[in-house]
């Protein structure tokens, strides 16, 4: 007898390369297949800082859609770090993470994740916003950071799984994963 309840057996295909987002999956239970179509991370100008996620999770999603096949779901997703109105993607180089930690230490940010699911014709887009209280941060701690984690594939130079995570982040009002 089956004991996984039957939503468990729907492969997922997730177009992310986020290995925490298909480690999160995995253990939930689900049977994950990467695949990522070639977007460019852009928004348009003036868009609400609270939409760009969601926008940015639907684009992928989009641009994955000739992967999707009968009975699977596509999964997209993508996370922003919102302060002071800024929004923080992913840093290029470690000159940037460095500027961004820099900005974030000491200070409450917003991390919105966006989600857009496909399915047999179907699409759900959402998003989710967790505040994310961070200790302050000494140059020497960033620099030790960036060199360990190398974080440029991380919005905001940083994940809440590593170091910085374990060690700097003194809240979190929202969702951890």
């Amino acid at each position: 007898m089956d004991i996984l309840p039957p939503v468990l057996d729907i492969p997922i295909l997730l177009a992310s390369q986020s290995p925490r987002r298909r480690q999160l999956l995995e253990a939930a239970g689900f049977t994950v297949t990467v695949r990522v179509a070639a977007v460019e991370e852009d928004f348009p100008p003036g868009m609400p800082a609270e939409e760009v996620a969601a926008y940015l999770a639907e684009k992928k999603a989009e641009a994955a859609r000739s992967f999707l096949n009968e009975g699977a779901v596509l999964l997209a997703a993508d996370s922003i770090v919102v302060l002071d109105g800024v929004i923080f993607g992913k840093p290029a180089d470690a000159d940037e993470a460095r500027r961004i930690l820099l900005r974030l230490s000491g200070r409450t940010h917003e991390v919105i994740t966006g989600v857009c699911l496909l399915r047999a014709g179907k699409k759900r887009v959402f998003s989710v916003s967790t505040q994310v209280s961070m200790a302050p941060l000494d140059e020497a701690e960033i620099d030790y950071y960036i060199r360990r984690d190398r974080p440029f594939d991380k919005a905001g130079a940083y994940a809440i799984q590593e170091w910085i995570g374990l060690c700097k982040i003194e809240r979190i009002e929202g969702n951890y994963s």
